[in-house]
């Protein structure tokens, strides 16, 4: 086989093998994706949101609790209240809606589709009252027979609310699957298609067949019949049967304001039961102003969150731009030297292989100095070779030990970008930090690669424990007057004796869908800084890693 042959069948390998590797990662990463939060619907929520979350319920109970005595006391008749605050609901509610769906088209989940059907339902219900209100819009409202038809508008609002809270609590842990054929704007113009025929269906039969359907009220619009209380009786407890399944399957951010929307909505029904069924009382103004309060709030945590993730977004983006610049930068230097200094020996080497062939050419062939025109040329190569290398190692010692960076500063900013990530997998963060350490010798975006790396082979470590015992300790020091050590530990099940060997081997790894690149990287910058990075220990118990960094040469230089 010539040598061109072999060379070409080399390259395929080679390029075969690459496109393997590439496979790999692709599936890898195929595979990570659904379960990376994209979405606010996602985020698990924190125990700081949990415990404003609690407060806020309990301002709720307190706030009833104090209106409760006072809920009998016959107000003035205001005729522009409820057209003014449901007109008001109706458009946050319809403002959720638009979000929830705009959540949905990002990460296709249909229980998002049902939530945001609910809120559809809720804002058109709440505005479509306004019309059928006696005194609303007209003496005997715009739609509907007057005293009925508003009632029973209410009853559809808040059953049809509760019951898509219930398919979105029974179907939310479902897998995202995309339907094949259909974009996610399609689905969500099917579904908003949907919900409008339904909400206009449901409407024509309670304004216009009222006859057909038992009576809320008689003579007297504002004091309803028995079946007023009992009606209240069961959309208490079909609302108290979404809180309860919500509260049991309590996930994310999500799941807890919308148990605090529901137990916003719960006055209104307690004041009707318990206190009045009195229209234009203190205890039935109230009611809808809880409402108004419980429709807001989800509307607002969505705002605040999306900007939260468009913040994290934007500063990732920051970061990753400025990492790229540094290397394109890097990257262009390095080049330019390269061609500088290679191309006087390749130009030697052109020149000495086209007088060989000139005389190899001529008739009869030319052999004298033939030997040392490829003497020239082996000179010429060994001397190229000689430049790369020595190329190699200016912009090592360039890139790796030039820089400083204070080593604290970059394992508390790698807990931050990190930060997603340790909340997702529910993973407890302590830091003992010295303070005051000097600054060590190395590329900040490096070590902070190092960092990423180690932190997220520890959160991986992790995830066969549990969820309590997940725990991540970074601890900083000063080794001795020319070193600062960083070590990070986990709880995780530890390294076998077997691979704590060859943990640092380039393509060996203990994921099943691991590179084995990431800690052979790691340990490659940390040396080219002249540092070390080590497994110092490894059981039952979990792993700790050291990494040891020398102290800056001008520093070195100051105590000297």
């Amino acid at each position: 086989m010539r040598p061109r042959q072999f060379m070409g069948l080399a390259g395929d390998a080679a390029e075969a093998g690459l496109r393997a590797k590439s496979a790999a990662v692709r599936n890898s990463l195929q595979k990570d994706a659904p379960d990376f939060p994209l979405i606010v619907a996602n985020l698990p929520a924190t125990a700081q949101q949990k415990a404003v979350a609690v407060g806020v319920a309990i301002l709720l109970a307190v706030a009833a609790a104090g209106i409760t005595p006072f809920a009998n006391i016959q107000l003035g008749r205001v005729d522009a209240f409820i057209p003014v605050l449901q007109t008001c609901l109706g458009i946050v509610d319809l403002i959720t809606a638009a979000l929830l769906f705009a959540q949905y088209s990002i990460q296709p989940q249909r229980a998002l589709l049902a939530l945001a059907s609910g809120y559809m339902c809720s804002g058109s219900f709440a505005f479509l009252q306004t019309l059928a209100f006696p005194g609303g819009y007209a003496p005997a409202g715009l739609i509907g027979d007057g005293p009925n038809s508003p009632a029973w508008i209410y009853v559809l609002w808040h059953t049809t609310f509760p019951a898509a809270i219930l398919v979105y609590a029974f179907t939310k842990d479902a897998a995202v699957v995309a339907r094949p054929g259909r974009s996610a704007m399609a689905t969500i113009g099917i579904t908003i298609a949907c919900t409008i025929v339904v909400i206009a269906g449901l409407t024509w039969i309670v304004t216009t067949k009222t006859e057909l359907l038992p009576s809320f009220y008689l003579a007297d619009v504002r004091v309803q019949t028995a079946l007023g209380n009992q009606v209240n009786v069961g959309l208490l407890l079909w609302c108290a049967t979404a809180l309860a399944v919500l509260l049991f399957r309590n996930r994310t951010i999500l799941d807890l304001w919308l148990m605090l929307t529901l137990l916003a909505y719960s006055p209104n029904f307690l004041v009707a039961i318990i206190g009045s069924s009195v229209r234009f009382s203190v205890g039935w103004y109230a009611a809808r102003c809880f409402v108004l309060v419980g429709s807001c709030m989800l509307l607002t945590v969505l705002l605040i969150e999306t900007m939260v993730l468009y913040s994290r977004l934007a500063n990732s983006l920051t970061l990753q731009r400025r990492e790229r610049t540094n290397r394109l930068l890097s990257l262009e230097a390095v080049t330019g030297a390269i061609a500088h200094e290679l191309r006087t020996p390749l130009g030697a080497i052109a020149l000495n292989a086209s007088t060989a062939l000139s005389q190899l050419r001529s008739a009869p062939p030319e052999l004298e100095g033939m030997e040392d025109v490829l003497n020239d040329i082996e000179a010429d190569s060994h001397r190229a070779a000689g430049m790369i290398k020595s190329i190699r190692e200016m912009t090592t010692k360039t890139m790796h030990r030039s820089a400083q960076a204070n080593a604290e500063e970059a394992a508390q900013l790698t807990l931050r970008l990190l930060s997603h990530d340790l909340q997702l997998n529910h993973v407890s963060v302590t830091v003992e930090f010295q303070g005051n350490l000097p600054d060590v010798q190395f590329d900040p975006m490096e070590l902070q690669q190092v960092l990423l790396n180690l932190i997220r082979n520890a959160i991986d470590a992790m995830q066969s424990s549990h969820r309590g015992a997940r725990r991540l300790h970074v601890k900083s020091s000063l080794g001795d007057q020319s070193t600062v050590l960083l070590l990070i530990q986990d709880s995780g099940p530890g390294i076998s004796i077997e691979d704590r060997q060859r943990i640092f081997d380039p393509f060996f790894t203990t994921k099943s869908d691991g590179m084995g690149l990431g800690l052979a990287i790691s340990s490659t910058l940390v040396a080219n800084s002249g540092g070390k990075l080590t497994l110092i220990k490894s059981d039952s118990d979990g792993s700790i890693f050291a990494l040891a960094m020398p102290v800056s040469r001008e520093l070195r230089r100051e105590v000297s």
